[in-house]
């Protein structure tokens, strides 16, 4: 499997907590800060050695999204590494098994209340897959996915999912180089453009990331933060509602300033 990107799931509903599995040990509890975190094999070797790895770098993506997003928000931690594809593909929800082929990991729930601030059983899940990925890359999987299981509770159910996918990836990278964006977008990103596999989700989860960075770059983390708060959390006002109340400018302004950026 590919390093592709995380990718975070809606809730569950009524999806029962990772089942006992052939190989599956019992969690490992590692601390992350103030935070405890349950390593949960649900298979054998791979999966725990993919999960040494994980708590290797569990810290610092700690820190990266208390920088961005504070500390307010659970400090009980769940990571599961699944040992097959399908395995994977079920504790990630199901669906079609063409559409989970080049993601490294989800961040899933099965209960999510956002009016009352509630998310419950919670889980980070990885592909078995993800134990041949680079150090580097599974750093960003991990902080990414990490970002979705602390803003679960504040993120309504409608939120712009191109846009939670975007600030989760600028918190897991924010100052890599940026990939080239040629020719310029013509638009925003859309939840559509990440729907298919392949090259396609792939650029689109980079002109998502691209836009997280501009706003973050010309107006400052805490503005995207705030940006974030207007146009995903619960009770959200519409794209150009948010963009005009806390960007300052209207849809077409934010497009033709965000493509001056990718230019300089």
């Amino acid at each position: 499997m590919a390093g592709g990107p995380g990718r975070t799931a809606p809730a569950l509903p009524g999806h029962p907590a990772p089942p006992a599995a052939v190989g599956a040990t019992a969690p490992r509890l590692i601390v992350a800060g103030d935070r405890t975190v349950r390593m949960i094999n649900l298979d054998g070797r791979q999966s725990e050695v993919l999960l040494s790895r994980v708590a290797a770098d569990i810290g610092q993506a700690v820190d990266a999204v208390e920088a961005f997003w504070g500390t307010d928000w659970p400090r009980d931690i769940a990571v599961v590494a699944t040992g097959s594809q399908r395995q994977f593909e079920t504790e990630a929800g199901g669906g079609p098994p063409a559409q989970w082929a080049d993601i490294a990991a989800v961040a899933v729930a099965d209960r999510v209340d956002p009016n009352q601030r509630i998310a419950t059983g919670q889980r980070i899940v990885f592909a078995p897959g993800a134990v041949g990925m680079s150090a580097q890359a599974l750093r960003i999987v991990l902080s990414h996915e990490l970002f979705h299981y602390a803003t679960r509770a504040d993120t309504a159910l409608d939120a712009p999912r191109w846009l939670t996918e975007g600030v989760a990836d600028y918190v897991a990278r924010p100052h890599p180089p940026l990939p080239d964006l040629t020719p310029l977008p013509t638009a925003l990103p859309s939840d559509a453009d990440l729907e298919a596999p392949g090259p396609q989700r792939s650029q689109a989860y980079d002109r998502a990331w691209s836009f997280a960075r501009f706003i973050a770059d010309t107006r400052g983390p805490a503005t995207l933060r705030t940006f974030y708060r207007a146009a995903c959390g619960v009770g959200h006002a519409d794209l150009p509602t948010a963009v005009h109340a806390v960007l300052g400018t209207d849809m077409a302004g934010v497009l033709a300033d965000w493509q001056q950026w990718l230019t300089r």
